[in-house]
């Protein structure tokens, strides 16, 4: 007999440590439960498969591959502790959905923009609470004690990746972008030494030049930063710290609030460890060793 695990975070643990062995729809339940966790408790087990694609037999398969009788004593894990308070995200996307069954053709220009800012907010609210401080804390002591700094991201992952880029060259450190301009990833990666830092940034369907970087890094000794939105991304695989990130998405278009949040964080968490100075930019340019304005 599998005994099940006792609370949420040792249940998402094991769904890590064994999802490269899950079938197919398994493995996107159990992408599904790690990124609604705070709905699980109130969502039935029809809205969980059509969210997931699957039927919902699939749905207590899963279940009772991890030591559950089935759904419902499944989802008693996820509804312990759960009080009045529903998750910012959830809310969310409750509002969403009553704007867009109202008639979305029907929206002013102005209530667009709301809809997108208030999605940002809850954002921004959902990584506060789910912050995993001990990852943080490595990810910043990783960026502290290495000589150069390499930073990958690709398409909507690109911008996260050009503002590390422009944040960490105010420090003493070697930094270097993995741009993919040109196709030149690939005779980047050879400047790349043991002991190096790279930061990773990509969420599903996951870039394939920045998964292939990672692995090459990780083969070459350096020691890899993930920035990604599920501990079973290929890229938290291969990472000393996993920076787990929800952006919300309104009207099928993904934010970017949350991630660049969480990479100016980082970039101020490491400022504050390496006690930078911070002087404002002049028309000369900004001095090594100042912090950005």
């Amino acid at each position: 007999m599998i005994t099940p695990p006792t609370d949420m975070a040792a249940f998402l643990e094991r769904i890590t440590a064994e999802y490269d062995g899950l079938s197919r729809q398994l493995k996107v339940i159990g992408r599904h439960v790690e990124a609604h966790r705070d709905h699980l408790g109130l969502d039935g087990i029809q809205t969980v498969a059509e969210q997931c694609g699957v039927q919902p037999s699939a749905v207590v398969r899963f279940a009772k591959h991890f030591g559950f009788s089935g759904f419902t004593e499944m989802q008693r894990l996820f509804r312990q502790g759960l009080s009045q308070q529903i998750a910012p995200g959830r809310a969310y996307n409750l509002r969403v959905r009553d704007v867009i069954e109202a008639g979305s053709a029907s929206l002013e220009p102005a209530q667009i923009a709301h809809e997108f800012l208030h999605g940002s907010i809850a954002g921004m609210q959902e990584l506060q609470q789910a912050l995993d401080e001990a990852a943080f804390g490595r990810a910043v002591e990783l960026l502290a004690e290495t000589q150069a700094i390499w930073i990958a991201g690709s398409r909507r992952s690109f911008p996260v990746a050009a503002y590390l880029d422009y944040a960490l060259q105010h420090t003493d450190k070697r930094i270097g972008l993995f741009s993919g301009l040109g196709s030149m990833q690939e005779g980047q990666i050879r400047s790349l030494r043991a002991g190096d830092v790279l930061i990773a940034i990509s969420f599903m369907p996951y870039a394939e030049e920045t998964v292939q970087v990672a692995q090459q890094a990780a083969q070459r000794g350096a020691k890899l930063i993930a920035i990604t939105d599920s501990r079973m991304s290929p890229l938290a695989r291969e990472a000393e710290a996993t920076l787990i990130v929800q952006d919300s998405a309104t009207f099928g278009f993904r934010a970017l609030t949350a991630t660049m949040g969480l990479a100016q964080s980082l970039f101020v968490a490491l400022a504050y460890r390496l006690e930078l100075s911070y002087r404002p930019t002049t028309l000369v340019g900004a001095r090594s060793g100042e912090a950005p304005s």
